[in-house]
């Protein structure tokens, strides 16, 4: 008889057991070609701070970790979020089953469960299938080649582009997002503790964050934040991602939001990298065919599945 998974719950991460997590992370990426969990939940594996995160983990017999889950029980509205990781060499044991269905208990209480399935492995998709869960999100990766010729998107008259500036716009940038991604489940919540930890985070670079202004007022009407991915932790060669891109609704039918895409890439460019990244919603139609026409290409998608609990 197979013995089950020994699933152990544990308040708060130690540094080895953070160091431990990332590695398998990494493991699993570099078999599964999609990292496991994403930004939010190594954010805060990392800095830990006030979330109210459960951590789950499977050991084997020498101490190693086999499996991990991470579960936010943090957002009382659309209820708690699990990701999860099983490493390759222990998996068709139980292991991925029996995280979920600790994740399930943790997450009692609150409204509804959501699983993540970076990279959509139809494995991880049966598996949330079978447990009653449902899919009810999609999250697309799209990706171009920046030395493909970019299309000419200039700033509307009367709007100059400018890098943000730590501790001048951090405010006024928080206001913007949240009023530019109101219906937004995740980014339209941000706050300034959410800004301020990607800003103590190693890849952050202000001269890649784009404020779009008005000249008159020096009002910001959009940004465009871009990022590059390998040169800390990844092991690939960097490549350049539209970060977030955001235009306050005030400022809509301007053409402002192709023009800062188009800038960013500009300066991800001249930066020397040659492909660029971005995630966005499946039902996001207008956004999708936005960066269709600039280029973009689907790369991957990432599931969100839901249970009532």
């Amino acid at each position: 008889m197979t013995k089950e998974p020994n699933v152990v719950r544990v308040p708060r991460l130690s540094a080895d057991d953070v160091a431990a997590v990332l590695e398998l992370a990494s493991v699993a990426s570099d078999t599964d070609g999609a990292y496991p969990l994403s930004e939010h939940v190594v954010l805060h594996i990392r800095q830990g701070g006030e979330l109210a995160a459960v951590h789950l983990m499977i050991r084997d017999a020498d101490g190693g970790l086999a499996g991990y889950a991470h579960v936010d029980t943090t957002d009382e509205v659309e209820g708690a979020s699990a990701e999860l990781v099983v490493h390759p060499l222990r998996r068709r044991r139980g292991y991925g089953r029996a995280l979920v269905s600790a994740a399930i208990d943790a997450a009692a209480g609150t409204r509804a469960l959501r699983l993540w399935a970076h990279g959509d492995h139809p494995s991880a998709g049966a598996l949330a299938l079978e447990l009653g869960f449902t899919r009810a999100r999609v999250l697309l990766q799209m990706r171009r080649p920046l030395f493909a010729p970019l299309p000419d998107r200039e700033l509307p008259a009367g709007v100059t582009l400018r890098a943000f500036q730590p501790g001048r716009d951090d405010e006024e940038w928080v206001r913007v997002n949240a009023r530019a991604f109101a219906d937004h489940p995740e980014q339209g919540r941000w706050t300034l503790d959410d800004l301020r930890i990607r800003m103590a985070e190693p890849w952050f670079d202000p001269a890649g964050f784009l404020l779009a202004v008005d000249d008159r007022t020096g009002a910001m009407l959009g940004f465009h934040w871009t990022k590059v991915h390998g040169q800390q932790d990844h092991q690939h060669d960097p490549i350049g991602e539209v970060y977030v891109v955001g235009v306050d609704p005030d400022a809509h039918g301007r053409g402002l939001g192709a023009a800062l895409t188009v800038a960013g890439l500009r300066h991800l460019r001249a930066a020397g990298l040659d492909q660029a990244m971005l995630y966005v919603d499946e039902s996001n139609v207008a956004a999708v065919r936005l960066y269709t026409r600039l280029g973009f290409a689907r790369w991957s998608t990432d599931v969100s599945y839901r249970r009532p609990v």
